[in-house]
C-alpha cells in the first residue's frame, strides 16, 4: 500500500494512492462512518488493524483526488526521529576522498528539514556549495530496542525516497556535519511510504537522481557498506526506535562533490529522485527571501 500526506484547509490529510488517484481517508471515514485512521503517524501506530481499515476503504471508496493537483506535506510530517548515514555507499566513499568506514556514520537532521514533494527547498543565503544525494529512507514501524540484525527488517513499516540535501561547505567547517546537513527544507521525504510488504529486499533496489533533466546518480542498494537492518539492529544498541521514525540510509557515486568539475546546485535547479517501486519524488530549489 502506497500511503501519503498532503495539505488541506491548512490541515495534513492521510491519503492512500490507487491507480485511480489518491483517496482523502478522512472524507469516506465521515462520510460513510467506517473508522479509518487520520494520519500516518496513526497507521503506522495501528498496525495490521489500522492497514485493514485501509483496504477496507480502499475496496469500498469510488471518490478519488487527482494527484497532481495536491499539495504534498513530508510524507511523514513530524518524525520523531530523523537519522541520516554517511558515506555508505562504497563508490560514493571513494568518490567522495573518503575511507571506507568501519563501523557506520550517524548525524542527525530535524523536523525542520523535512519537506514534501514538489515542494520548492529555500536555499540559505550563505550556502554556495549545495548537493544532492537520493537515498532509501526506513520507516520504524514498532519500537525497536537491542534488536538483531536478522529481526531488524520485522521492525520497519515501510520505505520511501529521501534527498539528504547538503551544503558541502559547511558541512565540513568542522568534524560534526550538522551544520551542513539540519537546514530548513533539506531532507524532502515522500511523495509516499510504501509498505514494507510491497520491498522484499530493501538491498536491491536501483535508485537514481536527476538534475535538471541530466542523470547524475544511478546505482543500487546493494553497494550499501552497512545494509538496512545492520543500520536498524545498531541504533537499536544505543536507542528505542520509536514508531514514525526514519532513517535516511546513505546516497551512492554521482553527487557533485565527487566530481572534477563542481557545479553546485543553484536556485531555480529542479532535483529528481527515484526509487524502484517507491515513486519519483521532485523538488526545485529557490532564493531564501
Amino acid at each position: 500500500m502506497k500511503l501519503l500526506s498532503y495539505y488541506k484547509n491548512q490541515h495534513i490529510k492521510l491519503g492512500v494512492k490507487t491507480d485511480n488517484g489518491i483517496i482523502d481517508v478522512q472524507a469516506f471515514s465521515e462520510k460513510t462512518g467506517i473508522a479509518a485512521p487520520k494520519t500516518i503517524l496513526d497507521v503506522i501506530k495501528g498496525g495490521d488493524e489500522a492497514l485493514q481499515a485501509l483496504t477496507k476503504i480502499v475496496a469500498n471508496s469510488a471518490e478519488k483526488l487527482n494527484e497532481e493537483t495536491i499539495q504534498c506535506a513530508p510524507a511523514i510530517p513530524n518524525a520523531g526521529k530523523v537519522i541520516c548515514v554517511g558515506a555508505n555507499y562504497r563508490k560514493h566513499a571513494i568518490e567522495s576522498g573518503l575511507a571506507i568506514p568501519e563501523e557506520p556514520i550517524y548525524f542527525a537532521k530535524y523536523a525542520n528539514s523535512l519537506s514534501g514533494h514538489r515542494e520548492e527547498i529555500p536555499v540559505p543565503k550563505m550556502a554556495e556549495q549545495v548537493d544532492y544525494e537520493v537515498e532509501l529512507v526506513a520507516v520504524i514501524g514498532k519500537p525497536a530496542k537491542n534488536v538483531s540484525v536478522e529481526t531488524a527488517l520485522d521492525y520497519v513499516f515501510g520505505y520511501a525516497v529521501g534527498n539528504d540535501l547538503s551544503v558541502r561547505e559547511l558541512q565540513f567547517r568542522s568534524n560534526q556535519w550538522l551544520y551542513g546537513k539540519a537546514i530548513d527544507g533539506f531532507a524532502p521525504l515522500g511523495p509516499y511510504i510504501v509498505t514494507a510488504d510491497e520491498v522484499p529486499n530493501p538491498q536491491n533496489l536501483n535508485l537514481k537522481c536527476w538534475v535538471n533533466g541530466e542523470l547524475r546518480q544511478n546505482s543500487n542498494t546493494e553497494d550499501m557498506i552497512f545494509s538496512t537492518a545492520k543500520l536498524i539492529s545498531d541504533l537499536s544498541q544505543i536507542m528505542t526506535l520509536q514508531p514514525g521514525d526514519v532513517i535516511y540510509t546513505g546516497t551512492p557515486e554521482g553527487v557533485i562533490m565527487g566530481m572534477e568539475e563542481k557545479n553546485w546546485l543553484k536556485p531555480g535547479d529542479e532535483i529528481v529522485c527515484e526509487i524502484d517501486g517507491l515513486g519519483s519524488l521532485l523538488n526545485k530549489l529557490k532564493n531564501e527571501y
